[in-house]
């Protein structure tokens, strides 16, 4: 299981976005598990990246699920409309 670091915001987007990539590619399950619990801090970036890993995963005929997203995560996931896209 591959895991969000605690701060996810537009000054670091790509590069977590990078290391998550390559550290989901390596997943041999077919749905994948990203473990939110350590985030802490974060902006709508997060939303961004997380879309974006889940595209990447579904060109490889993979899932993406979360774990432990706080709840704040949750409710902004909620507001732009992609909690369906993004099951935690």
């Amino acid at each position: 299981m591959a895991a969000l670091p605690e701060q996810l915001t537009m000054h670091v987007a790509g590069q977590v976005l990078g290391q998550l990539s390559q550290a989901l590619a390596q997943q041999p399950a077919q749905a994948v598990v990203l473990d939110a619990q350590a985030l802490r801090v974060f902006d709508s970036s997060a939303v961004a990246v997380l879309l974006e890993l889940r595209r990447q995963l579904l060109a490889r005929g993979k899932t993406l699920q979360l774990a432990h997203a706080p709840t704040q995560l949750k409710q902004l996931v909620t507001l732009y409309g992609v909690a369906e896209l993004l099951p935690t």
